[in-house]
C-alpha cells in the first residue's frame, strides 16, 4: 500500500517485521503463529495459513510513534484519528459476542473514536447448530442488539465487515478500525444490502457495510468485507469454487466501481488490492488461485487461510484493502 503519512498494512514473516523496526505499528493479526509480550494489539487468528512455508503476520501501522492502553478486554493503539483493537472473549457465544461488542463501543465512546470502520470477527464452530440456531445467526442476533443498546446504528452507516470459522474451544476473536473522522460507506449495486438481508439468513440479519473508505488527509483507504459468490441475497455456483471465485471477482469490481463514484476516484482498482483471501477445503485451494492469478495479474501477493465461511455452500471468501492518495 502507498507511502504517506497515514495508515499502512503489511503481510510480513517475522524475520522481515523484526527487521523493519518500524515505531508506529498501531497493530498485528497473527496467523499461524504469535508476539510473545507486545507493546501493540495481537489478535491471534487461528486459521491455518495456506501455501506459505513460514507464518505471516498484517501489520497495520502509521509513521509516527503511538499511544496504547487497555479497557477492559479490548488492549488498543492510537494516533489522534485512528483507534486499532483488540480482544478475545470464551463462553457461551451470544454473551460474548455482547460482551466484546459492548467493550469495544464503550472504549470508542470513552477515547473519542465515534467512527467504527472496519471490523474482523472470528467465530468458533461458525456453522455448528447449538440450541436449534446456526451459530453465525446467533452471532448476527447478538451483535445487532449490542449495536442496539448502545444507540448505534443497525442499518446503513454500519463498518465493514467480515465473520469467520474459528476452531472448536477456542475464544471469539475480535479486532477492528475506528476514525475520528466519518468514513463512507459503500454498497455493492448486484448484492441486497447485508442488513437488508429476508428472514431465511436468520431471524436477525448481519450487520455490515460491503465496504468503508477511511479519509485521512493525505489518502484514502477502502476496506472490502468478506465478499463471496453471491448475487441479490443468493449463493451462487454451489459446489464450484472456480466459478464462485469468478463470481466474487464481479462482486469486487462492483464495489470498487461504487467506491470510485461515492469518492469521485478512478485510482481503485483490482490491481491495487491487498487480498486476505479464505478457503473452506484445502483441495480448492489450486482453482481458486487460478482465478485470481488471472484477474489481479502476477504482481499480486494475495494470502490464503483455510477457515469456515458464514454459509456452508460457499466455497470461498475475499476481503481486501487498498490505499490510494488524495
Amino acid at each position: 500500500m502507498s507511502s504517506g503519512a497515514g495508515l499502512h498494512l503489511d503481510y510480513l514473516t517475522l524475520a522481515e517485521f523484526n527487521a523493519a523496526q518500524w515505531p508506529g505499528v498501531l497493530g498485528v493479526a497473527a496467523f499461524g503463529s504469535s508476539f510473545q509480550e507486545t507493546a501493540f494489539p495481537v489478535a491471534a487468528v487461528h486459521a491455518p495459513l495456506l501455501g506459505e512455508t513460514a507464518p505471516l503476520f498484517e501489520v497495520w501501522r502509521v509513521r509516527d510513534p503511538v499511544d496504547t492502553g487497555v479497557q477492559g478486554s479490548v488492549h488498543y493503539t492510537r494516533t489522534a484519528h485512528v483507534l486499532f483493537g483488540s480482544l478475545s472473549i470464551r463462553g457461551d457465544l451470544s454473551r460474548a459476542t455482547e460482551r466484546a461488542y459492548q467493550e469495544m463501543l464503550d472504549t470508542l465512546d470513552a477515547l473519542g473514536y465515534p467512527h467504527l470502520v472496519r471490523v474482523w470477527n472470528y467465530i468458533p464452530d461458525i456453522n455448528v447448530e447449538s440450541d436449534g440456531t446456526e451459530r453465525y445467526k446467533q452471532f448476527n442476533a447478538a451483535r445487532l442488539a449490542a449495536l442496539r443498546a448502545r444507540g448505534r446504528p443497525i442499518t446503513g452507516n454500519v463498518s465493514a465487515a467480515c465473520a469467520l470459522g474459528a476452531p472448536t474451544g477456542g475464544p471469539l476473536v475480535v479486532y477492528f478500525l475506528a476514525s475520528s473522522n466519518a468514513p463512507s460507506f459503500i454498497e455493492n449495486p448486484r448484492q441486497v444490502s447485508a442488513y437488508n438481508y429476508p428472514p431465511q439468513y436468520g431471524v436477525r440479519p448481519p450487520v455490515f457495510s460491503r465496504a468503508a473508505v477511511l479519509h485521512e488527509p493525505d489518502r484514502m483507504t477502502l476496506f472490502i468485507s468478506g465478499t463471496s459468490s453471491i448475487v441479490g441475497h443468493q449463493t451462487i455456483h454451489v459446489g464450484d469454487p472456480a466459478a464462485q471465485t469468478r463470481e466474487t471477482i464481479t462482486n469486487l469490481e462492483a464495489v470498487l466501481a461504487e467506491a470510485n463514484r461515492v469518492t469521485r476516484s478512478d485510482e481503485f482498482t483490482l490491481e491495487s488490492l491487498a487480498c486476505k483471501v479464505y478457503v473452506r477445503d484445502p483441495s480448492d485451494l489450486p482453482a481458486i488461485q487460478a482465478q485470481l492469478r488471472s484477474a489481479l495479474g502476477p504482481a499480486a501477493r494475495p494470502v490464503y487461510l483455510q477457515a469456515d465461511i458464514c454459509r456452508r455452500d460457499l466455497s470461498v471468501e475475499i476481503e481486501a484493502a487498498a490505499t490510494v492518495g488524495v
